[in-house]
């Protein structure tokens, strides 16, 4: 019997040369082709998770796909971090460096209250500057960031060294 680490890596596909040569792209929306896999995936991240957060919070657009899922399994609210400019006020931004240049996400000002222990859930976990400005939103909104959860973990990015000083509970399903 396969482990779901060896389901999940048998699933996703690598896409040579996107989204630019050089780059290998690991594309998991086959994932999504197996609703057996995609149920073992979101209990997993629960277990990991249960008893620890108030709120789970997706990271546009592909943390939103099983973040909604592990909210509702987890009975806590869904908070959408979205692009800036997406969203209705009130929301508060953040600011990040890209490769090339610079992006800004935003949340609701709302919805995170003070002391709320927050899950930040994103799909792949890269260099960690995304995932680092979301920890920085919940801060600016009275929250803690007590767990971040990824399908993937490329580690050769580091990116698990921008999110150490905020949680050490980063949960990844594989990593490559």
């Amino acid at each position: 019997m396969s482990t779901l680490q060896e389901k999940i890596n048998q699933t996703i596909v690598d896409v040579i040369d996107f989204p630019k040569e050089g780059i290998v792209y690991k594309d998991i929306t086959p994932l999504f082709l197996n609703p057996e896999l995609s149920d073992e995936i979101v209990d997993a991240f629960v277990e990991k998770a249960k008893g620890k957060v108030d709120i789970v919070c997706g990271i546009e657009s592909r943390g939103f796909l099983y973040g909604i899922q592990i909210a509702q399994k987890l009975k806590v609210p869904f908070v959408l971090i979205r692009k800036a400019g997406k969203l209705p006020p009130p929301t508060i931004s953040q600011s990040y460096d890209l490769e090339y240049g610079q992006a800004t996400i935003e949340v609701n000002s709302n919805y995170i209250k003070d002391g709320a222990r927050v899950l930040i859930h994103d799909d792949v976990l890269a260099t960690g500057g995304t995932a680092e400005a979301c920890a920085k939103l919940v801060e600016k909104c009275g929250g803690k960031t007590t767990q971040f959860s990824f399908i993937v973990d490329l580690t050769f990015l580091n990116g698990k060294d921008k999110l150490t000083s905020f949680t050490t509970d980063i949960v990844t399903l594989t990593e490559y």
